[in-house]
């Protein structure tokens, strides 16, 4: 019996100014699967991204999370949901160090609250060392574990992408978005990082829907195939199918007619 879907998308729609960034997109992700989500450059991505996970609100459509209605909440409430992302261009804590980066995403700290922290310094203190030893946990699955003391500033552009990742991973989600992993970083990196995601799945009930430009990667590791093209989704299916998919090779040729 296949998966229900945990991502459910229905007539997405975003414009800025004139452009229709996003034009009626309607797409599910199946829980449990590794789903990519392909088009060429201006197909509307990464608009989608940011729709689904509340950092911009939609002109129109709906987005379902586990079968509840998250259209237009705020980023964080949606996060707390268990539905996070990464982005394009990385954003990192660049004056605090590493390790603090990744434990500032974890769930459930005793020592966010005053009251606590003043009258049960042995309760937040106690979290926090299993949040640390957690993290670290986590920097070295992503081959960042002798960065951990290091200023997350002083890291380069593929190291800041693997920091992201693990900074995601960190806040227990169900469904991660991730928006080119595998830009910047090292060629066998970033295959270690792919199988890394890929026993995570195994191991947790974790959901992956990733936008990545590297079709060998895409091809290789996706159980489903999401194409945009307009700012609207155009095909769906396997890697093998989507291959063969005339409308899939007329958009990334330039020849798909809006």
């Amino acid at each position: 019996m296949p998966e229900s879907p945990i991502l459910e998308v229905d007539g997405l729609a975003k414009s800025f100014g004139g452009v229709k960034a996003v034009n009626d997109a309607s797409f599910s992700v199946r829980s449990g699967s590794l789903t990519s989500l392909i088009g060429p450059n201006g197909a509307g991505k990464t608009t989608a991204f940011n729709l689904i996970t509340g950092f911009v609100k939609p002109d129109a459509g709906r987005v379902r999370f586990s079968g509840r209605d998250i259209t237009g909440l705020r980023a964080d409430k949606i996060a707390r949901m268990g539905l996070v992302r990464t982005f394009q261009l990385t954003r990192v804590l660049a004056k605090m160090r590493v390790i603090e980066n990744v434990m500032l995403a974890a769930p459930e700290q005793p020592g966010e609250s005053f009251l606590v922290a003043a009258f049960q310094p042995s309760r937040w203190r106690r979290r926090e060392r299993a949040v640390r030893e957690q993290a670290l946990e986590v920097l070295a699955d992503v081959g960042l574990a002798d960065k951990a003391d290091d200023y997350a500033g002083t890291l380069s552009g593929g190291q800041r992408k693997l920091l992201e990742i693990g900074r995601a991973l960190m806040s227990g989600p169900r469904l991660v978005l991730l928006d080119e992993p595998m830009a910047g970083v090292n060629p066998t990196l970033g295959r270690e990082l792919i199988d890394y995601l890929q026993r995570l799945r195994a191991t947790r009930d974790l959901t992956i829907l990733f936008v990545e430009h590297d079709m060998d990667v895409v091809m290789e590791v996706s159980e489903e195939v999401i194409v945009m093209a307009d700012g609207r989704d155009i095909a769906v299916g396997t890697p093998g199918s989507i291959r063969s998919e005339q409308r899939v090779i007329d958009a990334y040729l330039g020849t798909e007619s809006p």
